[in-house]
């Protein structure tokens, strides 16, 4: 069993959460993520590591709800226990000295990317970062992203809050004004991280993007997580979860996260009807939107 020692609404239907994981707090690495299971009938949910602090025992993660699982983890109190957290899984961000980083969070993907970021510039490279939200209710880590950003652009795709266009914008004019980019690292929606790689293509700019698919064991042997990059099939859990944007199949991506929609959709209601009452508002599920695939960071 795992306490949960820390939660807290940070952006609508987003949450900050904290877990006793000594072991796993020791060991994490940027770029790797958990699995989680609240219980034991419980969906088994990958959700990146967004900090950790190896002297209180604890790692942090940060989700939005959309769907049963996340709710269930939402409606936790401090001093609850989850059953089953298993991690660091995945591989490491390879970090290095790479000159000029261009870091892109999208919605919920500013999570994942804060703890790739902040890695990234501690190996002495010069950040730009660039974080995005459909409107400013969801926009999360603007704070957190400062400090370690040479420069942070920060849009809204509504215009409600600082520049208005897309994370997509914001770094073709980046390129167009002639910024020299080593590397980007995009997170976020598939659409969004499938923007990014076709923006930065035509310069050759090599593109990382983190991808979060549906998963089971996340041990590699069941094979739910798989996906293809540049004509190979690869496993997420134990291949990943970065990869080459440019050579991710994001159309067979984007097809195998639908896969499920009609028994989220289902398992949503069902919660939120729970012993045939309906939770209305005292539930962080009554307020979430339609159940959906997460992509990256954020777990169903």
């Amino acid at each position: 069993m795992f306490p949960v020692t820390e939660i807290r609404e940070i952006a609508k239907n987003v949450f900050f959460q904290k877990i006793e994981a000594p072991r796993i707090a020791r060991k994490r690495k940027a770029g790797q993520f958990l699995v989680i299971r609240k219980g034991e009938m419980s969906e088994r949910i990958p959700l990146t590591i967004v900090n950790s602090d190896p002297a209180d025992g604890t790692v942090t993660i940060i989700y939005q709800v959309v769907g049963k699982s996340t709710a269930e983890l939402a409606a936790m109190k401090p001093g609850e226990t989850i059953q089953d957290v298993v991690g660091p899984l995945g591989l490491p961000t390879h970090i290095e000295n790479f000159g000029t980083v261009v870091g892109i969070g999208g919605g919920i993907g500013t999570a994942p990317l804060l703890p790739i970021a902040t890695a990234i510039k501690n190996a002495g490279n010069r950040l730009i970062s660039i974080v995005g939200a459909r409107t400013k209710d969801l926009l999360i880590l603007e704070e957190e992203m400062k400090p370690i950003s040479d420069t942070l652009i920060v849009t809204t795709d509504d215009g409600s809050y600082a520049k208005k266009g897309f994370v997509t914008t914001a770094l073709k004019e980046l390129i167009d004004a002639g910024e020299k980019i080593d590397l980007c690292i995009a997170i976020g929606p598939v659409p969004m991280m499938r923007a990014v790689a076709e923006v930065t293509k035509p310069d050759g700019i090599k593109t990382m993007v983190s991808l979060n698919p549906i998963m089971v064991d996340a041990t590699g042997m069941c094979g739910a997580c798989r996906v293809t990059v540049g004509g190979v099939t690869r496993f997420v859990c134990v291949d990943g979860p970065e990869f080459d944007g440019h050579e991710v199949d994001f159309k067979e991506l984007v097809m195998r996260n639908r896969a499920y929609l009609k028994e989220e959709k289902v398992a949503m209601e069902r919660y939120e009807h729970k012993d045939g009452k309906c939770m209305g508002e005292k539930s962080p599920a009554a307020k979430a939107p339609a159940a959906a695939p997460v992509t990256t960071g954020g777990g169903r």
